[in-house]
């Protein structure tokens, strides 16, 4: 859920995309419409979403476009910082590949507008699965598909993740998100990235498997590491789906360089937490670790070398992620002070079951 957005007048924002798109579409404000206004709180912490209908007239013809607006959190709830421009720009480097991406229509980087920097693209028509509830627990993943669907729809899924693996990041112009500030290769800079994070938004005391986590990482570095472009936050959850067909990849916060084994390794790594760590078992048809690797490295025509690194990696990701958000839901009074969701929750409990397996 993202919670930032809960006050926005949206009257008040709808007159304000009025006046913004206006010239943009060469039409008075008055003769554009913004209707079905929503910014629903199902779409994740990590930025603020707004949907909407455009309605216009242009050369007589009345046009109604679905709509999907990114902004900037107003509180930097998941991370330190937050970068709207550099997610429209993948999405629109992405948009002449075979990487199903919806299109930018426009991005704006003036806060005045709107209050934050945001983007605006088409609205994709299809189905999620869902992390709440949990696509192996309820919801349309779960109730309404057949064994064989949900095998197609995760193996559509992991291709779809697969086609990002096989761009040409460096034809494409993707230099633009290595960080080399942080550190002399894609892994150093995560790396360093991540240990920034745990001491902005995390107190260490209660959280002695992500300081475990850290150390093993920095200690462990892969001699080998390959580049290419990364999704950053790789599950279904991310996805749309016609029927069994992946039309969309989303969420591009946490895009980066990198070797793509991360990506698989957060595919997977995930999947465990919404199922194993809740208790949960795998709904059946989903094909299974060993299977979702060797799919993947025949369709990259990669070697899913230093797997089990990444898996640490990505499950201590999240679970300062997961920290995060359960510091936040303290604040505004959704759990209480006395709740451990913070320091005890699906990914870190997962996390520590992956450092004993080491």
């Amino acid at each position: 859920m993202a919670f930032a957005d809960e006050e926005r007048d949206l009257e008040q924002t709808a007159e304000q995309l009025k006046q913004w798109l206006s010239p943009k579409l060469s039409i008075p404000a008055e003769e554009i419409a913004i209707e079905d206004l929503d910014a629903p709180l199902s779409t994740g912490f990590s930025s603020d979403t707004l949907l909407f209908d455009l309605v216009y007239t242009k050369d007589g013809v009345e046009r109604r476009e679905g709509m999907v607006a990114r902004l900037e959190p107003e509180e930097y709830v998941m991370f330190p910082y937050y970068d709207v421009a550099a997610q429209a720009k993948c999405l629109e480097l992405l948009e002449d590949t075979d990487v199903p991406v919806p299109l930018v229509r426009w991005s704006e980087p003036d806060k005045s507008i709107v209050g934050v920097p945001f983007y605006v693209m088409t609205r994709v028509d299809g189905r999620i699965p869902t992390d709440n509830p949990p696509m192996h627990d309820e919801g349309w993943f779960a109730e309404d598909t057949t064994e064989a669907e949900r095998e197609a729809i995760w193996w559509n899924g992991l291709e779809a993740m697969c086609k990002v693996h096989r761009v040409d990041w460096k034809g494409l112009g993707f230099e633009f998100l290595a960080e080399p500030k942080r550190g002399e290769t894609p892994l150093d800079q995560q790396l360093n990235y991540w240990q920034e994070y745990f001491r902005w938004g995390m107190p260490a005391d209660r959280h002695p498997d992500v300081a475990q986590a850290l150390e093993y990482l920095e200690a462990n570095k892969p001699d080998k590491q390959p580049v290419a472009l990364c999704w950053g936050d790789s599950r279904p959850a991310n996805q749309i789906f016609d029927g069994v067909e992946c039309v969309a990849v989303l969420d591009w916060e946490m895009a980066r360089l990198g070797d793509p084994v991360q990506d698989l390794a957060w595919w997977l790594a995930s999947d465990r937490c919404f199922s194993e760590g809740l208790e949960l078992e795998r709904l059946p048809g989903v094909p299974g670790r060993d299977a979702t690797i060797a799919r993947w490295e025949e369709s990259t025509g990669r070697k899913a070398e230093n797997f089990d690194y990444y898996t640490i990696l990505a499950l201590t990701r999240f679970t300062m992620n997961m920290a995060r958000v359960g510091q936040y839901m303290k604040k505004i009074e959704i759990i209480d002070e006395e709740n451990e969701f913070d320091s005890e929750n699906l990914a870190s409990i997962t996390l520590r079951r992956a450092l004993s397996e080491l």
